[in-house]
């Protein structure tokens, strides 16, 4: 506040730049709130599902696998609108030139990979898995970087060795396990061998990863991380592939990235800074609906066009449209990992 006896003394560099230091220390406080919630989110949802599991590991056996479809449609339904931001966080929204050749650039990206999977199944689906890996590990090691720049928690963190067990467990032990075939026949017969029968590989390498990753974990007293890990690690054994897949997608990485999109949206920063975490999570969230709304129809025209039927196509097709689109958000969120992991 000025004062209107002395303004010139009032505006002292030193007083400035105490008002801007408790700002952001403000500031951070809030966003760190929000991530910290986020993250209990995740792991109350992860939770809730290896309970549920357990309590239902019969019925699941013998049933049919119709449920197991409906929870991946509602997983991917919760997690579209978390990549539907990209050119916000990335391009000047006054830059119109720019904006449009990134999403042309973006747009047509997505439609090769579409084109590129649909012809090539399985080389197609090996490949989502390993971007899917890397994509999930490092975004989950970025977002524990991020809480660790606003808390006081200085215990070093093994980034790269956590983003390895975090990106595989979710991703190799669902695909690798007995379950696994029944849901790969409904997404798409031809995936049931994608592994070339390396599974039983796939699986012992997956769990010495995250054996050494869980050791030096506790040997750094990073007990935080290895609770995650020890949850993500619950939720591939115990739970169905599509089932443990779907409260993953929406309910950890989705949660997760959305929560960091806010630490860079300009509608959400000015959210923070009037001390509403709650509306800053929002303004992340609703700009990305259009998005879930039009990967759905552009998965229904494609199913139509293909000849094809929407009971035994749609599923299938669904995820290769969010899977080519994962290809640029990989690239676009990839300038936000280096920066939180640097």
């Amino acid at each position: 506040i000025l004062s209107r006896k002395n303004p010139v003394s009032a505006l002292r560099f030193g007083s400035v730049t105490d008002i801007s230091h408790e700002m952001g220390w403000k500031m951070a406080e809030i966003e760190l709130d929000l991530l910290l919630k986020v993250r209990k989110y995740s792991r109350y949802a992860v939770g809730l599902a290896i309970v549920l599991s357990f309590a239902f590991a019969r019925i699941i056996e013998e049933s049919a696998i119709t449920w197991q479809v409906v929870v991946a449609l509602i997983a991917l339904a919760i997690g579209i609108p978390h990549g539907a931001l990209d050119h916000l966080v990335t391009l000047p929204r006054s830059s119109a030139k720019k904006m449009a050749l990134f999403i042309t650039v973006y747009v047509a990206v997505a439609i090769l990979a579409v084109i590129a999977m649909l012809t090539w199944n399985v080389v197609g689906f090996i490949l989502v898995v390993i971007m899917s890996a890397v994509h999930f590990g490092i975004g989950d090691a970025a977002f524990i970087s991020e809480i660790d720049r606003r808390s006081e928690a200085k215990k070093r963190f093994q980034k790269y060795l956590y983003a390895t067990a975090a990106g595989t467990l979710p991703v190799v032990i669902p695909l690798v396990s007995e379950r696994s075939t029944s849901a790969l026949e409904k997404v798409n017969p031809a995936l049931v061998d994608w592994h070339q029968g390396l599974n039983n590989d796939l699986l012992l390498w997956t769990m010495l990863i995250t054996a050494f990753a869980l050791l030096r974990l506790i040997q750094r007293r990073r007990d935080g991380e290895a609770i995650d890990l020890v949850l993500l690690y619950l939720l591939a054994v115990t739970a169905p592939p599509l089932v443990a897949f779907a409260v993953y997608f929406g309910c950890w990485h989705a949660m997760r990235h959305t929560a960091r999109l806010t630490l860079t949206l300009p509608s959400s920063q000015a959210a923070f800074a009037d001390g509403n975490s709650s509306k800053a999570f929002l303004r992340a969230v609703l700009p990305g609906t259009p998005a879930l709304v039009g990967t759905f129809i552009v998965a229904a025209l494609i199913v139509i066009f293909r000849g094809d039927s929407l009971d035994d196509q749609f599923l299938w097709v669904s995820l290769v449209v969010v899977w080519a689109l994962t290809v640029p958000h990989m690239a676009v969120t990839a300038r936000l990992d280096r920066k939180a992991l640097n």
